[in-house]
């Protein structure tokens, strides 16, 4: 009996959710192709000091928006510093911007989410009304407008950066919150929710054991699409102009360089590099999501 025992608790184990979802996951071939192409981009932005040929803010005046030459195989951009070299840093900014953002975002719309689903009432009706000012409020032009009232005062070049993710957290949680909020009211009306407020189970075992396991795929699949549009607001307003300083490397501020016509036509090097990490980085960021959808939806496992 001992023995039975124990082989059925090495199935269970082996037999988890979290691990047949993570089976199910590497199952399919175009997410990982994805999550190895996301990782290779990460570790490239890691380490490319070792990898840059320049300096990234060296300039060579005498050759601003230069051609692809054996010394500055992608030009060089708008201030005569070479492309290559920013492009290999380029991605740390974008996609730390986009990472630290959409924590931050998911910090705080899960928690509200969560609280406000959970005891409704009051409570619920207040924190709504603020997430519902919050999601009115004009994001971009709040953006374009601090950015004009505080740019030239930030010393730190790296000080816009800071601004630009603390504006995107604080304004941007309010469509997470909703989300998780619907979720947590759709849970509530399950069994094994009444069953644990029936025997006294303590609200933050609830919650952590129960709540947050059953919207987890929800939540996943929702940071993944928070973090590619994170990636895609720094590249925005960095091409216009109102991102981050134009000294730090970024896929955004490298486009900008493209607004002049003949640059366009005439010298694409310079901006399709960026255009095509932001593009594959999006695309590859959507299909990882998609694949752990899939993965941890319980419909779709056996």
């Amino acid at each position: 009996m001992i023995k039975r025992h124990n082989n059925s608790t090495t199935i269970n184990k082996a037999s988890s959710p979290t691990r047949i979802a993570l089976q199910k996951f590497a199952k399919n071939k175009i997410a990982m192709a994805s999550l190895i192409f996301l990782i290779l981009i990460a570790i490239i932005s890691i380490i490319a000091p070792l990898l840059a040929p320049l300096p990234i803010n060296q300039q060579d005046l005498l050759n601003i928006k230069g051609d692809m030459t054996s010394q500055n195989i992608l030009g060089t951009d708008s201030g005569g510093r070479d492309n290559f070299s920013r492009l290999l840093y380029a991605g740390r900014m974008s996609l730390s911007i986009g990472l630290v953002s959409t924590i931050g975002m998911l910090v705080i719309g899960i928690a509200i989410g969560v609280i406000s689903g959970f005891f409704g009432g009051l409570l619920d009706t207040i924190l709504m009304r603020v997430t519902e000012f919050v999601m009115l409020f004009p994001f971009l032009i709040f953006a374009i407008v601090l950015n004009a009232a505080l740019g030239d005062k930030i010393k730190n070049p790296y000080g816009s950066a800071i601004i630009l993710v603390a504006v995107i957290i604080i304004l941007s949680w309010g469509g997470i919150a909703r989300l998780v909020r619907g979720k947590v009211m759709q849970e509530k009306e399950n069994e094994y929710f009444l069953a644990a407020k029936s025997i006294g189970t303590p609200t933050y075992k609830i919650i952590l054991k129960h709540l947050l396991p059953n919207i987890l795929s929800v939540v996943i699949v929702q940071a993944t699409l928070t973090f590619a549009g994170m990636i895609v607001v720094e590249s925005g307003l960095s091409f216009l102009g109102f991102g981050i300083s134009k000294s730090i490397p970024s896929w955004g501020n490298m486009l900008s360089d493209a607004q002049e016509g003949d640059i366009i036509s005439s010298k694409p090097w310079i901006w399709m590099p960026p255009a095509l990490m932001i593009m594959f980085t999006i695309l590859s960021i959507n299909f990882v999501g998609e694949g752990l959808k899939d993965a941890f939806n319980p419909k779709g496992r056996k």
